[in-house]
């Protein structure tokens, strides 16, 4: 299996029988150009412009909008509701987290995790491969919280997204806040990841992706 970074919290997953999509932006909204792509399968935690643009994906895919249970060309996906901020979503929403099991591998999509996860949620989502974590702060939860709930959920590799990369309009954290908060200061960014099951790491690994 392939993941590629789109930026932002968009990654082109690549699978041996369709790819996915996790929350298209708009080029307008972040400043970010978004690439040409294709997908079977997009997933959007919430319907905010640089999570949700869908139209950004051709090959006219299956477009997930929120909680329940999917399948779909032996992709499984599992969406928990949850919410955008700590007040219950009175500030910014609701935003789906989304349990993605894909050649043998078991991959979660915070989205925009406003809040601390239940541990009927920890639960739900069970023994996670591979976590994609906001970790720009502004809008999501604290990194601090972020760190805990990469404990809570003990993936064997966490992958940061959603953090201030060169050309974003507006305000998020640096990624280097998240990776000294993990211990792993001088990471050096990958053009994608590619992983299977069995070449998974004992210990916990975190991945940067360009």
């Amino acid at each position: 299996m392939e993941i590629i970074h789109l930026g932002h919290s968009s990654f082109k997953i690549r699978g041996k029988g369709g790819v996915l999509i996790t929350d298209p932006y708009s080029s307008l909204d972040t400043g970010l150009k978004f690439p040409k792509v294709e997908a079977d399968i997009v997933t959007i935690s919430h319907d905010h412009q640089d999570h949700n643009a869908v139209s950004q994906v051709g090959d006219e895919p299956v477009i997930i909008r929120g909680p329940g249970e999917y399948e779909i060309k032996g992709i499984r996906i599992l969406g928990l509701s949850s919410f955008h901020d700590q007040d219950k979503g009175a500030k910014r929403g609701r935003n789906t987290i989304y349990q993605i099991k894909i050649d043998n591998l078991v991959l979660v999509h915070l989205g925009d995790l406003g809040e601390k996860l239940t541990q009927e949620q920890i639960e739900v989502l069970g023994d996670v491969d591979i976590l994609m974590v906001p970790a720009g702060e502004v809008y999501t939860l604290p990194v601090e919280e972020i760190v805990k709930t990469v404990a809570d959920l003990e993936p064997r590799i966490v992958i940061p997204m959603h953090y201030r990369v060169p050309g974003l309009k507006f305000e998020l954290e640096d990624v280097g806040k998240f990776l000294k908060e993990m211990g792993k200061e001088a990471l050096a960014s990958q053009p994608k990841l590619v992983i299977s099951k069995d070449k998974l790491s004992e210990e916990m690994e975190v991945v940067v992706l360009e």
